[in-house]
């Protein structure tokens, strides 16, 4: 089967061009559709609409969770003279200078020396520097959404097993029913007759063609075969369905749905204990067909 699960995680680490290491964290769990929540450090929204495309074009459905993690950028601060700063530091040592007989003039490396002259400058990372940064993060993301894809494909691999073993037990339990469901009329001609009789005390006999309208009725009225063979017809198209190589989660949690439906009535109209104890068994194989149905793409 060709199946993919909406269950998975990635990891994917990578290093910017300045160096910088980072590391894409991707989990993903079913949802009704397709959510990506983006957590990014301050400094990269622009980046946000190119990774939900990604997302997008690899995945139809899920609730997919991405963290970056950027190791702190480690910038040598330029130092620069503060203008105003230096030339009143100047200004000032020269005119102490010249009220002290036989002081030698200020030296650089002292005007420099004094608090804040000098001023950390930090330099903002170019317009192309920061392109790159975000080509190289973007890529890794695309790194990670593929292995994310093969651990959901994985994952997919499991639940087709899952899926094709409940199958297989559903469709023990209908040919079981089928089985069952044929002994009914006779059982209703047993069970009329016992009440009639004990009614009537052997008094009077209710002519044959009679009873046999009244047991054709009953028949009528519980019979399953119906809804059996549409049970049976399920099986089938959700094999069918499941050996798609496409998202298929929609149709076959829609499917299950319709698989509750038949045993529901099935039960409703079983006229004997066993049939009813198999409504119940096939009652409870569909409930783990439709939560497992729930996890594929």
């Amino acid at each position: 089967m060709a199946l993919s699960s909406m269950t998975g995680f990635a990891r994917q680490a990578g290093a910017l061009p300045d160096g910088t290491g980072f590391v894409w964290e991707l989990r993903s769990v079913n949802g009704r559709g397709l959510d990506v929540r983006l957590r990014l450090p301050p400094g990269l929204d622009r980046l946000e609409a190119r990774l939900r495309d990604a997302a997008a074009a690899r995945f139809k459905r899920g609730n997919i969770s991405a963290t970056l993690t950027l190791k702190r950028e480690e910038r040598v601060a330029r130092l620069t003279p503060d203008p105003a700063a230096l030339e009143q530091a100047i200004a000032l040592l020269v005119a102490v200078a010249a009220r002290i007989p036989g002081c030698p003039p200020p030296r650089a490396e002292a005007v420099l020396a004094l608090p804040g002259v000098l001023r950390a400058e930090t330099q903002a990372p170019a317009e192309e520097e920061e392109g790159a940064k975000q080509a190289a993060l973007a890529a890794g993301f695309d790194a990670a959404l593929a292995a994310l894809a093969e651990s959901r494909d994985a994952e997919g691999e499991k639940l087709a097993a899952i899926l094709e073993t409940l199958l297989g037990e559903i469709s023990a339990l209908r040919a079981t029913a089928m089985t069952e469901a044929a002994a009914q009329p006779a059982a209703h001609r047993a069970r009329l007759q016992a009440a009639l009789a004990e009614l009537l005390e052997g008094e009077h006999r209710v002519p044959e063609e009679r009873l046999a309208a009244e047991v054709a009725l009953l028949a009528q009225k519980s019979d399953v075969r119906e809804e059996l063979d549409r049970l049976g017809a399920h099986v089938d198209a959700a094999r069918a369905l499941l050996a798609l190589p496409e998202a298929v989660g929609r149709r076959v949690e829609f499917l299950a749905q319709e698989f509750g439906r038949e045993a529901n009535t099935l039960g409703a109209k079983s006229a004997s204990l066993a049939l009813t104890r198999l409504s119940l068994d096939l009652k409870a194989a569909i409930e783990r067909l439709r939560e497992q149905a729930a996890n594929i793409e």
